[in-house]
């Protein structure tokens, strides 16, 4: 994995586990690699993915059963909530970025929906 400098990289590996949640490559119930094993992968320090795991867990994303490992949670309606969380931060990044190279909100949904239709074909 390439990490971003501008970025904690704790937060990145947030973000890689929270796609591959919503995205059903990690499904609720899973295991999660333990500690040592995802730094040693991820050729990062232990302590970043204990931070990752604990920021993880205070979202109710992830549980730790004690000598068991952590755990992705199998409460639905957190995953869809993280879900719709993340769509709607990548919706407001795409107009955020289409304003500022002169688009308007009814030529924003006019090139979407072409776009959208080019993909139905």
């Amino acid at each position: 994995m390439e990490f971003n400098d501008n970025l904690p990289i704790y937060i990145q590996i947030m973000d890689l586990i929270k796609s591959r949640i919503v995205s059903g490559q990690i499904n609720g119930g899973d295991k999660l690699p333990s500690v040592r094993e995802f730094s040693k992968n991820l050729k990062v320090n232990p302590n970043t993915i204990q931070r990752t795991y604990q920021e993880l867990e205070r979202e109710d994303l992830v549980f730790t059963q004690r000598g068991m490992g952590t755990f992705v949670t199998e409460d639905i309606g957190i995953i869809k909530r993280l879900k719709k969380d993340m769509a709607g931060t990548i919706v407001n990044n795409f107009i955020v970025e289409m304003e500022k190279i002169g688009f308007g909100p009814n030529e924003i949904v006019e090139i979407v929906s072409e776009c959208i239709e080019k993909e139905d074909k």
